[in-house]
């Protein structure tokens, strides 16, 4: 397992998502959901599906910014749990993705090899 600095706390706007790209391979796997202090990190694939989630890149929430949103068919999950709450994949959930924040303030995931 390996750790890569996505970012910074302070790059993150509170209440608001943003795609990365860990892997480097151009495109966004993981994206991240600050709320106050704290991120939640996912792996960027629908649970219904497994295509993207964004409608464009690092919009992942409804307007409200209350919850996560898939562009492919308007699923909806929590923010906190990555569960879904209304749509096709009711029930199921979105793969959340190790992280920590450091004491200097960066967004690291745990990535496996």
């Amino acid at each position: 397992m390996i750790e890569r600095v996505l970012c910074r706390l302070d790059d993150l706007v509170d209440g608001e998502s943003r795609g990365f790209d860990p892997h480097g391979t151009r495109q966004d796997t993981v994206f991240v959901v600050r709320r106050g202090n704290d991120v939640r990190v996912y792996r960027d694939m629908c649970p219904h599906q497994g295509s993207p989630m964004a409608w464009r890149r690092h919009a992942y929430l409804n307007a409200a910014r209350e919850r996560i949103v898939c562009n492919a068919h308007g699923a909806q999950f929590e923010i906190d749990t990555g569960v879904c709450v209304l749509g096709p994949c009711l029930g199921q959930s979105l793969q959340a993705v190790p992280y920590r924040i450091d004491a200097q303030d960066n967004v690291l995931v745990r990535l496996e090899q």
